[in-house]
């Protein structure tokens, strides 16, 4: 099942949309992403799933494209990833390598 968009857009006021735009984007290829890695997973030609693989890995570079944009303009966002981090860490005992 794919996520549907929480919020419309066409109502966002101007100085939110693009973070906005970004985070509708992150989650469109994240569904993609779980898409493709579960028909990957479901198939038993090996180039279908060869294929399905890389566009997944391809929607992976978009997660990190549209993150980086909004890292660059969420400066909130920015340091709650890293509270997050800390915490999971924290529970882990140990320093994740992300």
């Amino acid at each position: 099942m794919l996520s549907t968009i929480p919020i419309e857009l066409r109502e966002i006021n101007k100085d939110s949309i693009d973070k906005e735009i970004l985070r509708a984007g992150v989650i469109a290829e994240l569904d993609a992403i779980n898409l493709y890695e579960q028909m990957a997973a479901l198939t038993k030609n090996e180039a279908i799933r060869a294929s399905l693989l890389d566009v997944a890995k391809e929607e992976k570079t978009h997660v990190g494209e549209f993150q980086a944009l909004l890292l660059s303009l969420d400066q909130e966002q920015v340091e709650e990833l890293e509270h997050g981090k800390r915490e999971v860490e924290a529970l882990a005992g140990k320093k994740l390598g992300i």
